[in-house]
């Protein structure tokens, strides 16, 4: 109970900004932003490629090429001013829950197949491109549009992603609040895992969504979300910042505590495996994570909470009820992320299906 109390103390507290590193490290305070106030035309912003990019007027037709920018213009309420869309919009839950009408936005392709002729017809006055799109952000600047390049791929840069799109969009204090509702959760999580001993840390294994010997080395953004909510990476034996593929003898080598499945980006169904097929697999009889019963599936229906989507604090929290129930109980997270879809993306979740 003492644990509890603490837990909803912390979010009461003021809020710290913390810099949560990609490579798994802890987080660590950094001083609270002053406050701001709407933003002035023309405004110039230097976007995450570290371009220069002015624009003239505030922006009423925004296209974004990447599913996590889309995301994030929802959560800042830019649904409205959406014209265009990457593909498969059709396919993600998160769109279908909060923001409906962008499924039927005109394609503009994918992060690696750009649609320019597709997305010149919606006419944006702003387009927001990951980061592979360089020379198309070239070509839409020489063109006058304005075109901003995101890389959220950790935590510090999904927070400078709300900071840039915010200020690009003047929606500046909804992109702080959400910056601010992030970084009070992971300074709790924080607080809750402090005191937590090393050797009581459980070892998990990520696998990835296709294939179980497939997991994040720790470098990786998904690693990070292990260490924070109090627990070893088994893969930080691992080099690298992609999906490594191991054999079954480094696997039984790293023979994990706890076992955990994601889900895709399109988060509507399981992956191509199942916590069952992990437990049914014989090979892996003798790992600790089998031999007890925990090889957890994250939740389906909603994103993909191990990715550094604007949702991601999710996954943190879902790793910490998963890790360590006593510190932060199942009901409590139900509650969590029913709170964050209810703020800021207009809808509620059924927080029993979240319990079970």
């Amino acid at each position: 109970m003492k644990r509890i109390n603490k837990w909803l103390a912390m979010l009461l507290a003021v809020v710290m900004v913390l810099s949560f590193a990609a490579c798994g490290k802890e987080p660590t305070p950094a001083p609270q932003p002053e406050p701001t106030t709407d933003v002035t035309y023309p405004v110039t912003v230097k976007d995450m490629a570290g371009r220069e990019v002015t624009l003239e007027k505030q922006p009423e037709r925004i296209v974004s090429g990447y599913y996590i920018s889309s995301s994030a213009c929802i959560a800042l309420g830019l649904t409205d001013k959406m014209v265009g869309i990457e593909d498969k919009s059709a396919k993600r839950p998160i769109y279908k829950l909060a923001a409906p009408a962008l499924i039927d936005l005109p394609n503009v392709g994918s992060a690696k197949a750009f649609d320019l002729e597709a997305c010149i017809a919606t006419e944006p006055d702003l387009v927001i491109l990951p980061m592979k799109q360089k020379d198309t952000a070239q070509t839409l600047q020489e063109m006058g549009i304005a075109t901003l390049l995101v890389l959220p791929e950790s935590h510090e840069q999904l927070i400078e992603m709300f900071t840039l799109i915010g200020t690009a969009t003047n929606t500046v204090k909804q992109a702080e609040k959400l910056i601010s509702y992030y970084n009070t959760k992971l300074s709790a999580v924080t607080e809750l895992t402090r005191d937590i001993p090393d050797d009581e840390k459980p070892v998990v294994y990520l696998g990835s969504t296709g294939d179980i010997l497939r997991t994040a080395p720790r470098e990786m953004y998904q690693a990070s979300l292990i260490t924070t909510a109090g627990g070893k990476n088994a893969g930080d034996v691992l080099e690298g910042s992609s999906w490594t593929d191991i054999d079954n003898e480094t696997f039984l080598t790293m023979n994990p505590d706890i076992i955990v499945i994601p889900t895709d980006n399109f988060a509507v169904s399981s992956p191509d495996y199942t916590a069952e097929d992990v437990m049914n697999n014989p090979t892996f009889s003798d790992v600790t994570a089998v031999k007890n019963g925990a090889v957890y599936q994250m939740p389906v229906g909603y994103e993909a909470w191990d990715s550094p989507v604007p949702s991601g604090i999710l996954g943190t929290l879902w790793m910490l009820k998963t890790l360590h129930p006593e510190l932060y109980p199942a009901e409590q997270f139900a509650a969590d992320v029913n709170e964050f879809y209810t703020v800021f993306y207009g809808f509620s979740v059924n927080e029993q299906d979240l319990r079970d």
